[in-house]
């Protein structure tokens, strides 16, 4: 098992630079601060794989989606079901409210934004409570084809709603989803990737919290050949509360990469990243990268990310980064958490030492390693399908 572990809190209000605790990763100074970002295509090189990141990312599987070798030869197909106070558009890209939400900052999601013809924005109006979740499926454009995309979110102040992405089908796709929360708006989000065996989907997801504005953002991937998503929360004012979750689980062959990124650069915000991933078939890879930047102006902030990784079977890897970036010495808290390992026998004979066979053994160890997330997705129709999916792969080992 590997374990890297660092909290920071008394010492740094009292002007240390580095993290106290052991094991800890921290950033170059202005690794972050200085993050490009560009609209332009061709403001980004072409990444090779060394790139710090592009370090984890199979580039040979994303098909031409990094190098402009890859023109979008189909389109995605979306069904909505939404709660009906909510309005949902097709615009073209000359509408102003797109990339209000961040720039991208790499080159596939700069090409996904130089290359789609039609958006779509979901708009939960001022002062209004959604009736019910709202659930946005999204098609892959079939196999062998290419599409790019990108929709945006958009809660005005002090609204209310839970939205779920759920993607779906074949082929490849790459685009943009933005989020904006209002001053005062509570928003529930999650985004599930259930593609096919052959899907590569390379997301990148921008959240933008107002004043007072309080979001919980989910990723729950399961399927496809290669997902890379990469979620980056941005504060506007003071108050902002985001919550960032993700439960994923890759079987034998599966590429599946989360980078997040939290910009803490006002005041009075928190942030808090939580994820949990299992593994198993020869060749699974799962990829973790958490990075935190608490710029100096951001004082008075509180946050904490981990993530935990649970090897089933030999052969599975598990790539797992927390980064913390700390310019101001005034801060209420912040830490960092990382844990790979395999599953647990002393739990196995705990439990079949008091009757229980060791297959519901195993599975009773596995649930528990996700409760902790699970309990936290608000909405039952997707726990549900979540607990679901990971009987059927326990199922498929034989666990």
């Amino acid at each position: 098992m590997s374990v890297t572990e660092n909290n920071v809190s008394e010492a740094l209000r009292e002007g240390a630079r580095e993290p106290a605790g052991s094991g800890g990763t921290t950033v170059p100074a202005a690794s972050r601060a200085e993050r490009f970002t560009s609209y332009d295509v061709e403001a980004f090189e072409v990444p090779g794989g060394r790139e710090e990141n592009w370090r984890f990312t199979p580039m040979k599987r994303l098909r031409g989606l990094h190098d402009g070798s890859a023109p979008a030869t189909g389109e995605i197909t979306l069904e909505a079901d939404a709660a009906p106070e909510l309005t949902i558009e097709t615009v073209g890209r000359d509408d102003s409210r797109l990339g209000q939400a961040g720039v991208p900052s790499d080159r596939i999601a700069a090409q996904a934004y130089s290359s789609f013809t039609q958006a779509t924005v979901v708009t939960v109006p001022k002062e209004t409570k959604a009736s019910k979740p709202s659930v946005l499926r999204i098609h892959g454009p079939g196999v062998d084809q290419v599409a790019y995309g990108h929709l945006q979110v958009r809660a005005e102040a002090f609204a209310e709603a839970v939205v779920v992405l759920d993607h779906v089908g074949s082929g490849t796709y790459a685009d943009n989803v933005e989020f904006v929360i209002g001053d005062g708006a509570k928003v529930t989000v999650v985004s599930v990737q259930d593609w096919a065996d052959d899907a590569v989907h390379v997301s990148e997801q921008h959240l933008k919290l107002g004043r007072d504005a309080a979001l919980r953002h989910t990723v729950i991937t399961l399927g496809g050949d290669l997902v890379r998503v990469s979620p980056t929360a941005t504060f506007t004012d003071k108050g902002g509360d985001v919550d960032m979750l993700g439960v994923y689980f890759a079987d034998g062959g599966q590429h599946q990469e989360h980078r997040l990124f939290v910009d803490h650069a006002v005041p009075h915000c928190k942030s808090r990243v939580g994820y949990k991933g299992a593994l198993q078939g020869e060749g699974a890879h799962t990829v973790w990268i958490g990075d935190v930047l608490i710029r100096a102006a951001a004082e008075a902030t509180d946050t904490y990310e981990f993530n935990r990784n649970l090897v089933l079977t030999p052969g599975a890897r598990a790539d797992s980064v927390p980064n913390l970036e700390i310019e101001t010495g005034e801060i209420e808290g912040a830490g960092h958490a990382s844990a790979t390992g395999r599953f647990d026998d002393e739990q196995l004979f705990y439990l079949q030492s008091r009757g229980i066979a060791e297959e519901a053994a195993r599975r009773l160890v596995v649930r528990g390693f996700f409760h902790e997330i699970l309990v936290k997705i608000d909405v039952p129709e997707v726990r549900e399908r979540l607990e679901a999916a990971i009987e059927a792969e326990l199922e498929a080992v034989g666990a």
